[in-house]
């Protein structure tokens, strides 16, 4: 079988995580949860900043039992919505005028070879921590960057008059602490607390720093609730709703094919198609028409038929943890349901109420997403019927070609429809070819969880997890023999389970999880190239949504230094 090779990018360090403390909100989910819920909150109350200490402790108590929080979080509360409602200043300040400040606990301590000055850490890019990664961007943005603790060096910089905005990374306490100081200044901050503060394994949600580092007026899909476009997407999978995009079933197979997009399901293609265009929406907040919502259905009409042709080519049994349809109505049924899928999908292209050239754009972007993921699944396909051992890197070859495009033809529907130029398109390109693999990655890694639907490694399929497992047992002929074994599709069920335990015993997880972490970072960085604010910002906010995995790390500064500092230091890497 020949395969081209893909190179995965540059890794990135992925640490244990252990639980944040018990005042902040325990899951990245939750966390996400409630500053959308903020978010909401400040746009009906809208509050002026600066806000007093008075007015924000009011605040927070009316938001902590409006929404039936834990009393505990109201501190927390407390930081966010003070930082929601800076959000728009903070936005309108030019990049140059900002000072992103990150604790110089964030580095690990045990290996950092960064020296201290009178401003704080001096960072040698070892790549050891999420420091460097951070600073890079930030100063190419054109902020100024301290990895520093104290607001005497703080308040000196905005006494200068050149920073007119903050982005601070902290400990609760510490920004609670540093709260009068900024209302009294009236400087705007945008704040994001770590997830402990007792300077010992401790965590940050790195993905909400990147959100606001890129903060920007131009982009003006950034308060946008991401929340309720995916609620919105989910409404339009609904039986009724289904039936009036694509017309009331009036058969066996449309009632079948209709049942089948409705089915569980994450629903993040067509939910990409309608971020994709709404991004490029320079008036208001206009409202999807129906030729958009036949777009995005004509999106996840492409999904569900491969996920059905794909059932049948691994000979699946369940999917969601119910029977595929090819056992519970037969091979016959199964494969003409998701052929007429693929049809429906560019039935519904064709239906879209557009200039004829853009009808025949769209429709060729669905055609080039769709052959290649065939090349993808035939290349599988091939090594099913000739298995042998394959290279990590011929693994994420196949991830290329069997989950990019569908990401990829989701994104550049939207776009295309929104009315992106080519030069937006090739950016989008580059971007779904990362992000699909970093999304193929994450699913190989919770199909070792196990579950109801049968594993890779159960069926002895090609995955990420066992061509690294191969790679690393090199040096231990027993070992390499026993996962070979997968490879050739030989092994038997006590050998899986020594694989699953050598798995472990190699840190095979972490691994992949440095991989994935390395193409989610492949995929934001391809998006500098984007002109578009708006979708820039979009799509950034996106791969937050997409990937809810905490990165976690440790750190620990001795007491004396944070007596020194006048502040209690936390860490994070990333």
């Amino acid at each position: 079988m020949q395969l081209s090779i893909i190179q995965p990018p540059r890794m990135v360090p992925v640490q244990a995580d252990r639980p944040p403390k018990e005042n902040i909100p325990q899951t990245r989910g939750e966390r996400e949860r409630i500053r959308t819920q903020l978010r909401r909150f400040v746009a009906e109350m809208k509050p002026v900043p600066p806000i007093s200490v008075g007015q924000l402790r009011e605040y927070s108590e009316q938001f902590v039992a409006a929404y039936e929080l834990d009393p505990i979080y109201t501190d927390y509360v407390a930081v966010v919505l003070n930082s929601e409602v800076w959000r728009d200043t903070v936005a309108a300040v030019p990049f140059e005028r900002r000072l992103l400040l990150l604790p110089k606990c964030m580095r690990i301590e045990s290996k950092c070879p960064a020296p201290f000055d009178e401003f704080g850490l001096l960072c040698k890019q070892c790549g050891l921590c999420s420091i460097q990664d951070l600073q890079e961007e930030a100063e190419r943005l054109g902020y100024a960057v301290l990895v520093a603790e104290g607001s005497a060096l703080v308040m000196a910089l905005i006494e200068t008059g050149k920073i007119e905005a903050i982005v601070g990374v902290s400990c609760l306490s510490v920004l609670e602490k540093a709260f009068p100081y900024m209302e009294a200044a009236a400087i705007p901050g945008v704040a994001i607390p770590l997830l402990q503060d007792d300077c010992k394994d401790v965590t940050v949600d790195l993905e909400w720093i990147w959100e606001v580092i890129h903060l920007h007026s131009d982009d003006h899909t950034h308060r946008l609730d991401l929340d309720r476009m995916r609620d919105s997407v989910g409404e339009w999978f609904q039986p009724e709703t289904l039936s009036q995009i694509m017309g009331s079933p009036q058969d066996a197979t449309e009632r079948i094919a209709q049942e089948q997009l409705g089915q569980a399901g994450k629903r993040w293609r067509p939910f990409l198609t309608l971020c994709a265009w709404r991004a490029l929406q320079t008036e208001g907040a206009p409202t999807p028409d129906e030729s958009l919502k036949k777009l995005a259905v004509a999106v996840e009409c492409f999904h569900k038929a491969s996920l059905v042709h794909d059932d049948i080519e691994d000979d699946d049994a369940t999917r969601y943890g119910q029977e595929t349809l090819h056992v519970s109505r037969g091979l016959p049924m199964a494969l003409n349901v998701g052929d007429f899928l693929l049809g429906e999908g560019y039935r519904l292209i064709s239906e879209c109420e557009l200039d004829p050239a853009i009808s025949v754009a769209l429709t060729r972007i669905a055609v080039a997403g769709h052959r290649t993921l065939c090349l993808g699944q035939g290349a599988e396909l091939a090594w099913t019927r000739d298995p042998k051992p394959l290279a990590s890197t011929e693994v994420l070859e196949i991830f290329r070609k069997k989950t990019s495009p569908a990401f990829e033809v989701a994104l550049l529907l939207g776009a295309k429809f929104g009315g992106a130029d080519e030069e937006t398109l090739g950016v989008i390109s580059k971007f779904s070819d990362s992000l699909g693999i970093a999304y193929q990655i994450r699913d190989d890694l919770e199909d070792l969880d196990g579950g109801e639907d049968p594993d890779d490694l159960g069926a002895m399929r090609p995955s990420l997890p066992t061509a690294i497992l191969l790679e690393r047992v090199k040096a231990k002929p027993v070992h390499k023999e026993l996962v070979a074994k997968v490879w050739t599709r030989t092994a038997n069920t006590e050998e899986l389970a020594e694989v699953r335990d050598l798995m472990e015993q190699y840190e095979v997880v972490q691994r992949c999880r440095s991989l994935q972490e390395s193409y989610k970072e492949d995929a934001i960085r391809s998006l500098d190239a984007l002109k578009n604010a708006s979708l820039k910002g979009l799509l950034r906010r996106v791969v937050s949504k997409i990937f809810v995995v905490e990165i976690a790390g440790w750190c620990h500064e001795f007491e004396s230094r944070n007596a020194a500092s006048g502040a209690t230091s936390t860490a994070s890497t990333g």
